[in-house]
């Protein structure tokens, strides 16, 4: 079958880092925001590839930061933040789906401003991002992961290529009720596990858990699953990837149907990868059949609330194309 060089960065989704309290200070502006209230603010987007991407300025620099909610921290790409001190390494390494990453960095970024909106006192990891703009023909400065995104409500729509952050209070009720023109049609609990999602549903009747991350290209399935579920698992091809340290491994593509999240929430076929998701559950001590990507998010225009730990979902246009 046909081969293919493809990346997917479901690695962060199987990263785990430590955050520090003091290193280098530092403002990040996004250009591009829409400040909508004083607790709400909207993003453009685009996609590279698959990829949800949007601009900002660090430290004089202006490039791509790609959205992650399968990401533990606010990531700095080494490549352009290349002045880094020995006390600033950390001494613990960053895993990789296939193999660790060694000798991560750490920054402290002072302030985390969108226009006259300020996230301040993040901490940031910096670790060496050049493969991925090798592979993607991209300048990545870095990767908005989990210790951002965890205080607000992410709208993630990929109909409108914007990504809209609400600022909530300690139980998850936004701090703005009028924020969305849309109606919100459903919703659905989540388990967190430290920073991973974790979404129950099942497939041809069998129970299986799921990972959500916005940044994983295609779905994946793990290749120990259950046989009644792989029955609903179409193979179509096979692709090579390459992971966070830059390894490559071959998988089976294909569609996988069949999946259904509640009475009223299911899926068409979604393509997706069959690979080996042991290292990531060892790794978290989870136990997930699959992660769900960016075909989720195609399908579903969803809402975040970590606090909450719930989604809920916009529907697309009656007049969709």
């Amino acid at each position: 079958m046909l081969r293919f060089l493809l990346f997917i960065i479901f690695f962060t989704f199987n990263s785990h880092f430590v955050c520090a309290t003091n290193g280098i200070k530092s403002s990040i502006v996004f250009p591009q925001a829409e400040v909508v209230n004083e607790f709400t603010i909207r993003i453009p987007f685009k996609l590279i590839d698959h990829l949800i991407v949007i601009e900002a300025e660090v430290l004089n620099k202006k490039g791509h930061f790609i959205i992650d909610t399968g990401s533990e921290a606010l990531i700095l790409n080494k490549v352009h933040f290349p002045k880094l001190y020995e006390h600033q390494r950390k001494s613990q390494e960053v895993s990789g789906v296939l193999q660790s990453i060694d000798s991560p960095y750490e920054r402290h970024i002072k302030e985390f401003q969108i226009r006259d909106f300020k996230l301040e006192n993040k901490n940031s990891d910096v670790i060496d991002l050049s493969h991925i703009e090798t592979i993607k023909k991209a300048k990545f400065l870095g990767i908005i992961g989990y210790s951002i995104l965890k205080d607000y409500e992410v709208f993630i729509d990929l109909y409108l290529n914007q990504i809209t952050l609400t600022k909530v209070d300690a139980f998850g009720n936004p701090l703005n009720k009028n924020v969305y023109l849309e109606k919100i049609i459903d919703s659905l609990d989540f388990k967190l596990k430290k920073h991973t999602i974790i979404i129950s549903g099942s497939i041809n009747n069998q129970e299986v858990k799921f990972g959500l991350d916005t940044a994983a290209e295609f779905n994946q399935i793990n290749k120990s699953i259950n046989k009644k579920v792989l029955k609903y698992f179409i193979p179509i091809k096979r692709l090579t990837l390459t992971d966070a340290s830059n390894k490559k491994i071959e998988v089976l593509a294909g569609k996988l149907h069949r999946v259904k999240l509640s009475e009223t929430i299911y899926f068409g076929p979604m393509f997706t990868i069959l690979t080996n998701l042991n290292k990531m559950n060892d790794t978290f001590g989870t136990n997930l059949d699959g992660v769900l990507g960016y075909e989720f998010f195609a399908q579903k225009r969803t809402i975040i609330n970590y606090q909450k730990e719930k989604l809920y979902f916009i529907d697309y246009p009656i007049n969709q194309q």
